[in-house]
């Protein structure tokens, strides 16, 4: 009898900036995925069944192999990714931050609450829980591997559920190294699990049965994400990009301002989902603003060397894309006062600042994903408002003013916005995430979070038998009467 041994297709992760081989790693088949899914599903009964209490001591004695082998992991995310080691070291210290509030707060968010009951319901006892939903996909992004699937990850384990995790192509790594150091915490079962491999996989997640998708990617990616997921009425949790906006009002600490900008828009090379990439300055600052962002922009360097602020470009197609904006923004009048189209080389973007960009032009309306900037004058912050809001997505957003910081910010179209700081509510767990429009929806981290992952629970419980009693066919003429004269003494009156 000859055995026939099945071959593993197979692909290697490169770094980005030097396009050497860092693993290597199964494409996983859609039987593989269907096999992972029902594990998960055995392993998820254990799982829930150690409540609140026991997932919360295991989550953190995951956060504690993670924190104490921190500079581990970031080598795996600088080495996927290009990204400085520095930069991924904040990933780390994040999702530990955003771990250990899961853990403590997840019974509070999740567990029984007493509901009131109306004067006509007085007999009964109404509460309310947040089960979990069983088996949770999540399909993660290669800009920030670790933070981001995170915040998906770690909220469905504290609420209950099994996961099975699919990172991007680019950074499979940093998934194997997750999924490993959650065994060593949790050994007993596979209640989260690894599978890998190119849209192929993604969409057999979607198709497996899970009881949730919770995705990170482009809005194109998303909307055939959700395409996949409609055939079985999979529900899902999308966050699809974003082209946020920076306002800087007349009364903004400039430097400050400047400083934020260059940062949020540089930092990753750009490949920052809540990033800023448009930027609208009052006139009666604009030189000022524009000034010092040119100085602290002209002191950034893409490279791959010790003293490289960013790293490469992680996926190579973006190039063109980035290539493509700034050629069009220049070609319609723009200037590079930074930068321009010479910036984009093989691997790596030099930062760009753009003034002087029309509305309309792709620099502007579609995502750029690179270490780019547009800014603009506007009269007032009114104005600046009407442009900000001037697009299909809506995800982060920023504010620079004294005044009327918090007037503005609740003005923006925008899932999330830091006053006077820059992306400071993605580093805030108590904060729901997300976006609109094109950006997607649902919400992760918070207690918003937590419930995204979890079906809420209704009951109520008799106390006593009513003086009324609705629910029968015995129900009487006279019942009726003084039911219906208890709801004119309780509603009817006249305001």
């Amino acid at each position: 009898m000859t055995t026939v041994e099945h071959k593993v297709e197979t692909f290697d992760s490169l770094n980005p900036a030097t396009d050497e081989v860092v693993g290597t790693y199964p494409v996983h088949t859609e039987k593989d995925v269907a096999d992972a899914v029902a594990r998960a599903r055995n392993a998820s009964a254990w799982w829930q069944s150690l409540g609140f209490a026991g997932r919360a001591e295991r989550l953190q004695r995951w956060k504690g192999i993670v924190t104490r082998r921190g500079a581990q992991l970031a080598e795996v995310i600088h080495q996927e990714t290009g990204k400085p080691h520095s930069d991924a070291m904040i990933e780390v210290v994040l999702a530990v931050d955003h771990t250990d509030w899961v853990a403590k707060n997840a019974r509070k968010v999740l567990g029984p609450k007493r509901r009131p009951a109306s004067l006509l319901m007085a007999n009964q006892a109404a509460s309310v829980e947040y089960q979990p939903l069983g088996v949770i996909g999540v399909i993660g992004p290669w800009n920030y591997p670790l933070f981001t699937p995170m915040g998906s990850i770690v909220y469905a384990l504290a609420a209950g559920n099994a996961v099975i995790f699919k990172p991007s192509e680019y950074t499979p790594g940093v998934g194997k190294w997750l999924v490993d150091s959650f065994a060593e915490a949790v050994p007993e079962h596979p209640v989260f699990q690894l599978v890998t491999g190119f849209g192929a996989t993604g969409a057999a997640l979607c198709r497996a049965g899970v009881d949730k998708i919770g995705f990170t990617g482009s809005a194109a990616t998303g909307r055939k994400i959700m395409a996949a997921c409609a055939e079985t009425l999979t529900p899902v949790l999308i966050e699809a990009g974003g082209k946020d906006a920076l306002l800087v009002d007349e009364d903004a600490d400039i430097e400050a301002a400047a400083d934020a900008a260059v940062w949020g828009g540089m930092s990753n090379a750009g490949q920052t989902c809540v990033g800023v990439e448009r930027v609208y300055v009052h006139e009666k600052v604009y030189d000022s603003f524009v000034a010092a962002t040119v100085e602290k922009a002209k002191s950034v360097r893409a490279g791959y060397d010790a003293d490289a602020k960013i790293g490469p470009i992680t996926m190579p197609a973006q190039l063109d894309i980035i290539r493509k904006h700034i050629a069009d923004a220049i070609a319609r009048g723009g200037k590079a006062l930074v930068g321009g189209v010479d910036a984009v080389g093989d691997r790596f973007v030099q930062p760009t600042v753009l003034v002087d960009v029309p509305e309309d032009s792709v620099a502007v309306r579609d995502e750029t994903f690179g270490p780019t900037l547009t800014i603009a004058k506007v009269k007032d912050m009114d104005e600046a408002l009407v442009k900000a809001n001037d697009s299909r997505y809506g995800l982060g957003s920023t504010v620079f003013a004294k005044r009327r910081g918090m007037e503005l910010a609740r003005r923006l179209r925008s899932g999330m916005t830091a006053v006077n700081s820059i992306i400071s509510f993605a580093g805030i767990p108590s904060l729901p995430f997300g976006g609109v429009g094109d950006s997607g929806f649902g919400r992760i981290h918070g207690a918003d979070g937590l419930k995204e992952f979890t079906r809420a629970k209704a009951i109520a419980r008799q106390r006593f038998r009513p003086p009324i009693n609705l629910t029968t066919f015995a129900r009487t003429e006279k019942a009726d009467a003084a039911v219906a004269k208890l709801i004119t003494l309780l509603h009817g009156k006249r305001k």
